[in-house]
């Protein structure tokens, strides 16, 4: 017997339904060749100017970056309604273009369809400074839009991000806000924090008729920006339930509070740990120079099938270039090459600061060659880097090529430029370049220039030229700017000009012993033991004698090791002194160097 074939739906209906069910889903479509072919089959279901359809496909075209298409769309509606005109301003919120959001928000009103408490939501969300914000404010109470506690509420958070004049303000609408909801304390809460106002944000805290992990994520985050561990970790206790944030936030302080000891015990105790946790942990042992622990977290964390992210990256990077942690830093590179992770620009940078920043400058110059979308940061970077090793020509000429290649430089470029000529002795291309800055490129010099310039005079030699800058500068010398000229007294014998140079010292640095001993050495250079005696004697009182000894340090086996004069606490030091010893002795020998002095 002859089985009957199973019944299926009509062909037509099937992809009928299909076709309703990519329509629902529209607006979040981010394949643009999925988008073109669904948009091909909107014309032709003639549905492009559909109120349900329209404003899907502008959503979808803006999710795309396609913003062309998705106001050509716009403009095929005769009559866009309030919905489809508030997707086209959120859309150009969502592309960065806060500009031609309020365009379109004109354009609405002109074509008299009347915002809705939605319009001013994601106008709020497009505003960059007070001003435009009391703008739309202006507007919510002429349409009497409280009513909706999504628009106060994102009128305080839009006001707690523009500094204590917006802080005010917010506290304003706060005050003569009839209704109030979770939402409401929390971004008061999160805008006092911003500001620093942690007593007042603690008294709302305790107000609140109900606190939700937002609330307490926001409190805990205030105490431990200010630095107050011991209550941060009372608010920590007392929580009813923690999630990652909580837990990031309590880590974190502690690491910035230079208590790793105890980040690593909340880490350990952590129940699930994220990628944000692990990287908190590795770049607090990374900025504390302990390179064996972050490089042994970084291998925990890849056993964990963990994947870096830029930020990430980004952020282990930087540690490792601050403390000159070398072999952390190769250790993320061979990651990113072992998993063909693909770099962005932002990660490149951060390579070649670090390996520039590490002595590897070989290493640096050959990623800034191979990133495609170089940016200014990547040549600023590339340019200290060559500055800091002594190519201040090599420096230069990066200059030219990144003026040729079109980048205009900033006041961040002419730092490393001013860098690269003082470290090289390059007085007259230091000159140049110092003046060209307001003349060329209309950029004030700050302090920093100003202190490139006078280590540059300083160092070239030009003394007087270097003291009068000193004294015609728009700013108050500082501690870096007088301890550069006391240098530069050292190396050209000036006493005189010196002690003039201490005067200015003492009084902005007094208990800083490195300056006596730096007098106590021009006086011993000129032959003055009288004036030794008493820089010294000096010395003695700031009771900064022992502190002040140099320190030298070497990164070995991921580890630091550091050093000062006759020091014994390294647990190796007998071996040190022993090999010391014996080298000493072999020269003497072979009288290669007569009167070796250890």
């Amino acid at each position: 017997m002859q089985m009957p074939a199973p019944i299926r739906a009509p062909t037509f209906l099937s992809r009928r339904r299909l076709f309703e069910q990519k329509l629902s889903d529209l607006h979040k479509c981010t394949d643009f060749n999925q988008l073109k072919q669904l948009h091909a089959l909107i014309y032709k279901s003639n549905l492009h100017n559909h109120p349900f359809v329209a404003p899907k496909l502008v959503s979808a075209l803006s999710l795309c970056r396609q913003m062309a298409l998705a106001v050509n769309v716009f403009d095929q509606v005769e009559e866009p309604n309030s919905h489809l005109w508030n997707t086209l301003i959120k859309a150009y919120v969502q592309n960065s273009r806060p500009d031609k959001a309020f365009e379109v928000f004109c354009e609405m009103r002109c074509s008299g369809v009347s915002p809705d408490n939605y319009t001013y939501l994601f106008l709020l969300k497009a505003c960059s400074g007070l001003k435009s914000i009391k703008m739309i404010h202006a507007h919510v109470e002429k349409c009497n839009f409280y009513s909706d506690l999504f628009v106060p509420n994102s009128l305080i958070d839009a006001y707690s991000k523009c500094g204590l004049t917006g802080l005010e303000e917010s506290k304003t609408l706060f005050g003569v806000m009839s209704e109030r909801d979770l939402v409401t304390y929390n971004s008061m809460i999160s805008g006092l924090v911003k500001a620093g106002e942690l007593k007042e944000a603690r008294k709302l805290f305790d107000e609140m008729p109900e606190r939700d992990r937002v609330s307490w994520n926001a409190i805990l985050d205030g105490y431990v920006k200010a630095g107050e561990m011991r209550t941060a970790y009372q608010i920590f206790e007392k929580m009813p339930s923690r999630d990652v944030v909580s837990w990031s936030t309590v880590i974190s302080g502690y690491a910035k509070a230079g208590d790793i000891d105890m980040a690593k015990v909340l880490f350990d105790s952590m129940p699930a740990k994220n990628l944000v946790t692990w990287t908190i942990m590795i770049s607090s042992y990374a900025e504390k120079g302990n390179g064996k622990e972050a490089v042994g977290l970084y291998h925990r964390m890849e056993g964990e099938k963990l994947r870096p992210d830029d930020t990430s990256f980004v952020s282990i990077l930087s540690a490792s270039a601050e403390s000159g942690l070398l072999g952390l830093g190769k250790k993320v590179h061979q990651s990113i090459t072992k998993t063909s992770y693909k770099c962005s620009t932002l990660v490149n940078n951060a390579l070649v600061d670090m390996y520039c920043k590490c002595g590897s400058l070989n290493r640096a110059w050959s990623i800034f060659n191979s990133i495609e979308r170089k940016d200014l940061i990547s040549w600023n970077a590339m340019i200290h880097g060559l500055a800091m090793h002594g190519h201040g020509k090599n420096a230069l000429q990066l200059f030219d090529r990144m003026k040729r290649e079109g980048f205009e430089p900033d006041k961040v470029t002419f730092v490393a430029v001013l860098s690269a000529c003082s470290h090289s002795g390059l007085v007259k291309d230091g000159i140049h370049h110092f003046y060209s800055m307001e003349s060329d490129y209309e950029i004030a010099p700050e302090i920093e220039h100003y202190g490139c310039m006078i280590d540059l005079l300083g160092r070239g030699g030009c003394l007087n030229e270097a003291f009068g800058l000193v004294h015609s500068m728009p700013f108050e010398p500082n501690v870096v700017i007088w301890s550069s000229l006391l240098g530069a007294c050292r190396m050209h014998n000036a006493v005189e000009l010196a002690n003039e140079v201490l005067d200015q010292l003492v009084k902005l640095d007094p208990e800083n012993a490195r300056n006596y001993s730096m007098m106590s050495n021009i006086h011993a250079n000129a032959g003055d033991w009288g004036s030794v005696a008493s820089a010294r004697s000096r010395m003695k009182e700031t009771g900064g004698e022992r502190a002040n000894k140099g320190v030298s340090s070497i990164e070995l086996h991921d580890e630091f090791h550091e050093f000062t004069v006759m020091d014994t606490t390294h647990p190796k030091s007998d071996s040190i002194y022993e090999t010391v010893d014996g080298l000493s002795q072999h020269l003497r020998k072979i009288a290669c160097v007569p009167n070796v002095v250890v």
